[in-house]
């Protein structure tokens, strides 16, 4: 049994940043289908995970438990709901980390699930169709759509083949997805669509206010005193080489998709998300 536990640590320390975030997510159902499971036998109303740690619908059972404006997404409410999230995350969060760094998608995840709850709770107190309405949101589908629309506004001509179908733009990807919730907003599961709708204007938000302060410093810079240095920091300089090297890129694929980049482009690109100090 320790063995056990022993590699299962291993292999976590040695995942990136998505698959740690899986592994907690499928951890976390595993324990609250078993604590849920107990708790039918014991003859309990409602599992113990869903009663404290879902997002409730009201405003006064929401105050009481403050934290399910995070934990909720962390929780799925069957194997399909988990699993389609996840393996979103896993291909669109690997994706996300090609161009963005650990602490953003961090960012992008916690904030997107942080307003898509927001959202939720204001929708069940202010639409008429939804006041008085009883229910409780869970799972990370919130945090997702931030991370699908966030990379969508920050590279959006940039091509994903999909099988059956062939290369197909990111930004089609994510309009696609957001069209959906708003169709199914009158049909089913209200809440959970508006969750993920605010979960997606959080990563259009924060990808649109993260490209414009960059350029402006850029700019800042170059009109500073025209005085020559006498110390040169070459390591300074090497990595502000690099790095409008990156933004030159991003701005290509930006314009005319990945496939228009060179074959050195790719290879550097390549080499830039290989190293350890790129994803901090």
């Amino acid at each position: 049994m320790t063995a056990w536990i022993h590699n299962i640590t291993q292999k976590f320390k040695k995942a990136n940043t998505v698959e740690q975030l899986i592994y907690i997510n499928i951890i976390v159902f595993a324990l609250s289908y078993l604590v849920e499971s107990f708790g039918t036998l014991m003859g309990a109303e409602q599992s113990f995970f869903f009663k404290w740690f879902a997002l409730p619908a009201e405003l006064d059972s929401f105050m009481t438990r403050p934290w399910s404006i995070l934990s909720y997404g962390f929780l799925h409410g069957d194997f399909l709901h988990i699993l389609f999230n996840l393996i979103l995350l896993f291909y669109i969060g690997n994706l996300f980390l090609d161009f963005f760094s650990r602490k953003q998608f961090y960012l992008y995840y916690g904030l997107g699930i942080t307003v898509g709850g927001i959202f939720y709770l204001l929708s069940y107190s202010f639409f008429p169709a939804l006041q008085g309405a009883q229910g409780i949101l869970v799972g990370a589908s919130a945090g997702v759509s931030a991370i699908l629309v966030g990379l969508a506004t920050k590279i959006p001509n940039y091509a994903i083949h999909l099988r059956f179908i062939g290369p197909v733009k990111l930004w089609y990807i994510a309009v696609a997805f957001v069209v959906i919730d708003l169709m199914q907003l009158p049909i089913n599961n209200t809440g959970g669509h508006i969750a993920h709708l605010g979960g997606a204007c959080m990563g259009y938000l924060l990808s649109s206010v993260s490209i414009q302060p960059s350029t402006r410093r850029n700019k800042n810079k170059k009109a500073k005193s025209p005085l020559r240095t006498v110390f040169k920091n070459e390591r300074k300089t090497t990595t502000t080489s690099k790095q409008q090297r990156i933004d030159a890129i991003l701005d290509k694929i930006s314009k005319s998709g990945y496939e228009a980049l060179s074959k050195e482009e790719k290879d550097f690109l390549f080499s830039i998300h290989k190293t350890p100090t790129d994803s901090e």
